[in-house]
């Protein structure tokens, strides 16, 4: 049958893109009693489609990505001193990015808010900790977040996790000792994904494939805040990209968004509220292409910064193989971590009898965060499909390989800079004749000193615990960790944010944006829990005005 993509003739909010702010929005919105209108650029995927797509994620050399991205649709350019690999972990579809991600929801700290993380260089929040602590404790409810009070380093909570937290993984037990020996405190990690049957959904059965498919559903998507959605009444349009927003002529707020169908279409849907959920790297796109006589540079850009301040999480780490077994790739998902370097990267690291092992500094540093990896290392399917031994042979070599790989990676936070940006190439366009984005992004030194800091802790934690180290991702082979963040900051000054606190937009009065676009700077902590607490933050302040 045929899906209608014709607009709503009376809508009090519509929302565009269907990832986890978005959804959420949406099922809250309509459950408080209004009309909710999302429009989706992507599709809407098939749950059984699920297993097959897990299958083709673990076969090496299939040249196509799992979640459909790519092609005209989907393109973008990039300029800058690092090339940027946009669409290796984004999804365009109804549920957005988590149903790629790996899950992990951490709550900002204290000093994230306040702008006295690390070395206290980068801007605070015109919110605090304590305005974000009621969202977070309702977002790890709608979640379903499985964790434990064993981090010493966390903020305060007022409530206990949703589930109890998954137990270590056997490589942990592996590390506990070496970090014990250094003084490193090791502790669980929250994640959004059923320890136990949760909210309708299965427990974690373990394929081991959370990154790219959860074929169980234990690992939350925002298809499941869709599902509700539309079971309260909201309507979701799938494969309805935004072209523009309009404005009325004195541009004071929106009328419409205009949107394409499959068919070659164009329709306005109207609404009295809207809200761009689509994003760090789309909405400032959409934001730029939406610019009229009121708002000659962009849509909500009387400050120019529309696209500036681009961030993300850069990837720090080491590893290489030990005389054990340790089980790689048996979890697909983190159990330990350590945030002792979270708001004091500087420190020294000293073994047991007190000798220094890592130097402190006091060399501005970022935020960071280590992670202790149990799937380092190839798995026995990957070695078996891309090796070319067979029968006894094969199983002699797979056997030799695989088995005792071992890493310690990390994230460490980006400096919020102005010259990283998203912009409009007008020479090259869409499947609809848009100009597409282009990022211009770059490392600063304050980030790259992080990085080479994290390698020295990580190298120290390796060596203790005697593994023969064969690889290190550091400041000149780092890679993102696909977290967009900063380019429609929030601030007080009009003249230095696109948003306020309330995340409306200072120049369009009706123009909410829930996003981690709206960082104000980056902290080391991934972002879906703060996105899923500032979207629901924004319901209170939607439904107060409608």
């Amino acid at each position: 049958m045929a899906t209608d993509r014709t607009p709503e003739s009376r809508v009090d909010v519509c929302i565009v893109g269907a990832g986890p702010a978005g959804a959420l929005m949406a099922a809250e919105l309509a459950d408080q009693g209004h009309g909710v209108v999302v429009l989706e650029a992507g599709p809407r995927f098939d749950d059984s489609s699920r297993i097959r797509r897990m299958e083709r994620a673990t076969r090496p050399g299939i040249d196509e990505d799992v979640w459909d991205m790519g092609g005209e649709r989907d393109a973008f350019t990039s300029d800058g001193d690092r090339h940027y690999p946009l669409n290796v972990a984004r999804v365009k579809g109804v549920g957005g990015s988590t149903l790629h991600w790996q899950g992990m929801v951490m709550r900002l700290h204290e000093s994230d808010f306040a702008g006295t993380v690390g070395t206290g260089e980068d801007p605070a929040w015109p919110i605090d900790y304590d305005d974000m602590q009621p969202y977070y404790s309702e977002v790890e409810r709608a979640f379903g977040v499985s964790g434990a009070a064993d981090n010493p380093f966390a903020p305060p909570r007022d409530e206990p996790f949703p589930m109890p937290a998954f137990p270590p993984s056997h490589s942990d037990s592996l590390f506990a000792p070496a970090c014990e020996e250094l003084g490193i405190s090791m502790h669980s990690v929250p994640n959004a994904r059923n320890s136990e049957r949760y909210d309708g959904r299965s427990e974690c059965v373990g394929y081991g494939t959370c990154q790219p498919v959860c074929p169980s559903g234990a690992k939350y998507s925002a298809d499941v805040h869709v599902e509700k959605a539309e079971q309260r009444g909201a309507r979701v349009v799938d494969r309805a990209p935004v072209q523009r927003l309009e404005t009325g002529k004195s541009g004071d707020s929106i009328t419409a968004a205009v949107y394409a169908t499959p068919d070659g279409e164009t329709h306005r849907q109207e609404a009295r509220q809207f809200v761009l959920a689509a994003g760090g790297v789309e909405i400032p796109r959409l934001l730029l292409l939406s610019q009229n006589e009121a708002h000659p540079d962009g849509l909500a850009n009387s400050s120019g910064l529309v696209g500036r301040f681009f961030m993300d999480h850069l990837f720090a780490g080491a590893g290489g193989t030990i005389d054990e077994r340790t089980r790689q790739n048996h979890i697909g998902f983190l159990t330990s971590e350590t945030h002792q370097f979270y708001d004091d990267p500087g420190q020294a690291v000293r073994d047991r009898d007190g000798n220094v092992v890592v130097p402190a500094t006091d060399q501005p540093l970022a935020p960071m965060k280590l992670e202790f990896f149990n799937y380092a290392g190839p798995s026995p399917v990957e070695l078996a499909l891309s090796g070319g031994s067979f029968g006894d042979e094969l199983l002699a070599d797979l056997r030799d390989a695989y088995g005792n790989s071992i890493a310690v990676g990390g994230l460490v936070g980006q400096r919020p800079d102005r010259s990283n940006r998203i912009t409009l190439d007008t020479s090259t366009t869409d499947d609809h004749g848009n100009p597409v984005p282009n990022i211009e992004w770059s490392l600063d030194s304050r980030t790259e000193r992080t990085l080479d800091r994290a390698n020295a802790i990580q190298t120290a934690i390796l060596e203790e615990l005697g593994v023969d180290i064969s690889w290190t991702v550091g400041p000149t082979n780092t890679g993102p960790g696909y977290h967009h963040m900063g380019t429609t900051r929030m601030g007080t000054d009009p003249e230095e944010s696109v948003v306020d606190a309330r995340l409306r937009t200072h120049d369009v009065s009706n123009l909410t944006i829930a996003s981690s676009s709206v960082f104000p700077a980056s902290g080391a902590m991934n972002p879906t829990l703060t996105i899923g607490a500032l979207a629901l933050k924004a319901v209170d302040h939607v439904d107060a005005d409608l």
